[in-house]
């Protein structure tokens, strides 16, 4: 899962970004809660089964994942 330019992708990522910010703006999540969303989500690709090529994409999925964690790309600092 290396091609970063898969539009339905792309989009998906922007649409849940969002979403997250706006919970976290409203005040509906706190930053600790947006980053377990996301562990849980890193966590279910990392346990995914399936065929060889469908393992490397939940465990390219799973990366992503975990950087945005680290980066800190997810919220927005005031």
């Amino acid at each position: 899962m290396s091609d970063h330019q898969d539009p339905a992708g792309m989009a998906a990522l922007s649409i849940c970004e969002a979403l997250l910010l706006a919970l976290n703006d409203l005040n509906l999540l706190q930053e600790r809660e947006i980053v377990g969303v996301l562990r849980d989500a890193a966590v279910t690709h990392e346990c995914a089964n399936g065929s060889e090529l469908e393992q490397e994409t939940h465990s390219a999925v799973a990366k992503l994942i975990n950087k945005i964690i680290v980066s800190g790309n997810f919220s927005r600092r005031s």
